[in-house]
């Protein structure tokens, strides 16, 4: 229901009957897929939901799983959001092939160190007229988002820089008037082939001109993303469903590069248990948070594997690792939204928990975790159990 409202609001012309649209994948062919946060905050249940979904795809078709660090948006930057990000993907077990620090050869992973690629780029499309630099004061822009939401209509950029002459260009350029670079949206609908949601089509009368560079110099996340997935050979990009709206952007640029598209698979909202979309900025989300309140890294791949996806015609609900490889697939993935229990968490935890119980490094385990819980609690403390014989 959130992502219908939200395409009929925004660009929807007509989706079909989307299970019957959907196309197939061929799991015996390697994949390149990515997961790439930005570092505006610390992972949480839907960051690693994506992380985990790309990481089974790959692992399942021999492929490569690569880890980017999309830090743009330098006003929203967290200090230690990547170290917290690394840390959480490898208590997770979810260990990258390609990445900073990690077979660097299509790198550098952090694109804030990609500012030249972007620019590159963002001059090829202005020199063959499918881009333009707007000179627009936040006080015009602001003006015309007043004039729309006044008039009822959608807000969209009026194009007033596009029809600037060359030398009404060259004359502010050279004054040092801060521009952005904006997409020149070519007419047509645009059709996305998902293989989560089937073909979605948009019409591009609902497309605006967006901007692909800043006035700081630093890209939007259209344009680096697009650029990104390109050099880095993606195959395959599996995000979030709330970037679906956004992909026909994405299809325009791949097409006036001359680039092949990759598949896109947009995976479904998390939910409150009031059927709000599930937010990081409220409730306590972070994964981080979940480790320290005893949560297995098992029990958290489980759980959050289940949001969204089962196996076909299974009631099966306890997976490790190497089954989860096994038995995911694309086709798996559900439309609707996912809601997160936290009673469900604790009955998955508890089941981890006593599988651990049934061998000897099981146990042994739980004793560590439990022996760094005492030593956290007590500190000094600590000295009077840590050497006590368990076995």
């Amino acid at each position: 229901m959130i992502l219908q409202k939200r395409i009929k609001c925004i660009t929807l012309v007509k989706q079909r009957n989307l299970y019957d649209t959907r196309s197939k994948i061929d799991y015996s062919i390697p994949v390149r897929v990515r997961f790439a946060p930005s570092p505006s905050g610390y992972l949480h249940l839907g960051g690693l939901r994506t992380a985990l979904f790309n990481y089974l795809l790959a692992r399942k078709t021999g492929g490569k799983f690569l880890l980017r660090i999309e830090d743009t948006d330098s006003a929203r930057f967290v200090p230690d959001a990547v170290d917290d990000l690394v840390s959480v993907l490898s208590w997770a077990g979810l260990s990258f092939d390609e990445g900073p620090g990690k077979d660097e050869s299509l790198g550098p992973f952090y694109q804030s160190e990609r500012t030249k690629i972007y620019k590159d780029h963002v001059d090829k499309l202005i020199n063959d007229g499918n881009a333009y630099r707007c000179f627009c004061t936040s006080e015009r822009l602001q003006q015309i988002r007043n004039i729309a939401q006044k008039s009822g209509k959608g807000v969209a950029y009026d194009r007033h820089c596009l029809y600037l002459s060359q030398k009404e260009i060259d004359q502010k350029v050279s004054e040092g008037i801060p521009f952005t670079v904006r997409l020149k949206t070519p007419e047509g609908v645009v059709t996305v082939n998902d293989l989560v949601y089937g073909i979605v089509e948009f019409n591009d009368k609902h497309i605006d001109d967006t901007i692909l560079l800043k006035s700081d110099g630093y890209p939007t996340y259209h344009l680096a993303n697009v650029v990104d997935d390109y050099l880095m050979r993606i195959t395959h990009v599996l995000r979030g469903e709330e970037w679906l709206s956004s992909t026909p952007k994405h299809i325009i640029l791949y097409k006036l590069f001359g680039w092949d598209l990759p598949k896109f698979a947009h995976l479904p909202l998390l939910l409150n248990p009031d059927k709000t979309k599930l937010s990081k900025r409220l409730g306590d989300v972070k994964i981080k948070n979940f480790a320290e309140k005893g949560y297995l890294p098992e029990t958290l791949i489980n759980f959050v594997a289940l949001l969204g996806w089962s196996p076909d015609n299974s009631k099966k609900v306890i997976f490790s690792m190497k089954e989860l490889i096994s038995e995911f697939t694309l086709e798996d993935i559900g439309r609707s939204g996912s809601v997160v229990m936290n009673d469900k968490l604790d009955w998955l935890n508890k089941q981890h928990l006593l599988h651990k119980t049934e061998s000897k490094d099981g146990l042994k385990e739980i004793v560590n975790l439990l022996k760094a819980s005492v030593k956290e609690t007590f500190g000094e403390r600590y000295y009077t159990i840590q050497n006590i014989p368990f076995f």
